[in-house]
């Protein structure tokens, strides 16, 4: 065994051991329990589902470790997916151009929302919560509006083809999950911006006197966290081939923030994993799935996610001290 290799990325495997090693026995048991839940359908079921909400987990992971929050990008992936759907109904006659505009479309009104978010926040100083609360509100009513409080179906056929691609049997979602987990990972553990976010996390008036540009870091994190909203709000718009207005994204912000704490990101900023949200976001689909395995009223399993909330904290809380 190559010990120079453990000693020199410790600080990684303290991160991760907590929630894989959870995410071990968990499987372990669900498998033991259920003989329905090893059906490799089922499994695969299960990541697909928990894609579009782990998609914008990953951004959420820079916002946290950067010291911050954001509550918006549930609404914000809802208002990216109404916008999309529309501007491609507005092009019937070329559906490859239709598609093209309205993934533009989604990405730009992600950019837009989460470069809002981040000049308040970083030019403004305002406090994250309160910014992001604001919008929120202000991007679910945008949506709403526009399309009219109801569902926007999309009419180009091309588009839900989208949804259906797969490679290999695994799904596009779970295989852009898998791809953004990668590049993210490297950005936050292999470049000079990871480091930046970290210590941004840690001290921002250490972070400036070490010569970082806090503003524009921290500015950046919201526009991750707002793009990775724009790229599920996109999946998922072509999976169910239309938009809610009402429904899609709905406490997406919740589920990205439990499952990067779950992870083993600190809340409180500075140090993180993207591998370890990774984890943090199988472990709450795999939650979910096995409750309704197991025939635990859906009105329980709010308060069963909540203890593995709180667990996860203080178990934190326990390895800091």
């Amino acid at each position: 065994m190559n010990f120079s290799f453990i000693e020199k990325h410790r600080k990684l495997f303290s991160i991760l051991s907590g929630p894989y090693a959870a995410l071990v026995v968990l499987l372990t048991i669900c498998c033991i329990s259920s003989e329905p839940f090893r059906d490799v359908t089922n499994l695969l079921n299960i990541v697909r589902q928990v894609s579009f909400s782990g998609i914008i987990a990953l951004g959420m992971t820079f916002i946290i470790i950067g010291g911050g929050i954001d509550l918006a990008v549930g609404s914000l992936m809802a208002l990216s997916g109404v916008f999309a759907v529309m501007t491609m109904n507005s092009i019937p006659g070329n559906e490859v151009l239709a598609v093209i505009a309205g993934i533009g479309v989604a990405i730009a009104t992600g950019l837009v929302g989460g470069s809002l978010n981040g000049l308040m926040i970083s030019i403004g100083k305002i406090p994250p919560f309160i910014v992001t609360l604001g919008t929120l509100s202000i991007f679910r009513s945008l949506a709403l509006y526009f399309a009219d409080a109801g569902l926007v179906s999309c009419k180009i056929g091309l588009f839900a083809k989208v949804g259906s691609l797969s490679i290999l049997g695994i799904p596009l979602p779970v295989i852009t999950l898998l791809f953004l987990t990668l590049i993210f990972a490297v950005l936050l553990t292999k470049t000079s911006y990871g480091r930046y976010v970290c210590a941004l996390g840690s001290s921002e008036q250490v972070a400036k006197f070490a010569g970082i540009n806090t503003k524009v870091i921290k500015f950046s994190t919201y526009v991750i966290a707002s793009l990775c909203a724009s790229i599920s709000a996109i999946l998922f718009a072509s999976r169910l081939n239309g938009v809610s207005s009402t429904s899609a994204g709905t406490s997406y912000e919740l589920d990205a923030i439990a499952a990067v704490i779950i992870g083993g990101t600190a809340m409180a900023g500075g140090k993180g994993s993207i591998w370890g949200t990774l984890a943090g976001i199988f472990i709450l689909g795999i939650v979910s799935n096995i409750l309704d395995m197991w025939g635990v009223s859906v009105n329980l399993q709010g308060a069963v996610k909540g203890l593995v909330i709180i667990i996860a904290v203080l178990i934190q809380k326990k390895e800091r001290n």
